[in-house]
């Protein structure tokens, strides 16, 4: 299966709508958003135009109308919301993400996790940490570094960096 990794958006829909387009013409199935889609209207952009499973967590740029919004049962549409951390387990390999990279480090130091993802740097990056994969898909916003986001084959847990302004 394929998941996309994304971060950052700040409303950048033009960009959200290139991650998107590739996510259907690549057979994406899910998506973990790390935080910052920064408005209710975002959120139901990414709801619109993408079929598959969504999971989202907040980060310190989701305006307060976001982040009050009375979501029922922690699900928007086809959003799972998870208002601190997410978790889940995606073909039998635990996951969590969560916007900081403070706490991104101490997830993956619980050793409960295979892969850990987080944001709000807006750089790619990634390290491993007590053999959990801590990985930053970089920002859709382009801002202070050119926007990215990854893409996760489950089948072989490999990890691709897909660059936004490549894209059509």
């Amino acid at each position: 299966m394929l998941i996309a990794i994304i971060s950052d958006i700040h409303d950048n829909i033009p960009n959200l709508k290139k991650v998107l387009d590739y996510c259907r013409e690549n057979k994406i199935e899910k998506i973990i958003c790390c935080g910052d889609l920064a408005s209710l209207e975002t959120l139901d952009f990414l709801n619109d135009n993408f079929t598959g499973e969504i999971f989202f967590t907040f980060g310190n740029m989701d305006n307060d109308y976001l982040k009050e919004y009375p979501f029922e049962n922690n699900q928007y549409k086809k959003t799972k919301i998870f208002k601190d951390f997410g978790e889940a387990e995606i073909d039998g390999i635990k996951v969590a993400f969560i916007h900081f990279p403070k706490e991104a480090k101490i997830l993956c130091e619980s050793g409960k996790y295979n892969f850990v993802f987080y944001g709000h740097t807006h750089k790619p990056f990634e390290e491993i940490i007590n053999g959990c994969k801590m990985l930053n898909p970089g920002n859709v916003a382009n801002q202070f570094y050119p926007p990215t986001f990854a893409v996760w084959n489950t089948e072989n847990n490999k990890f691709s960096l897909i660059r936004i302004n490549e894209l059509k």
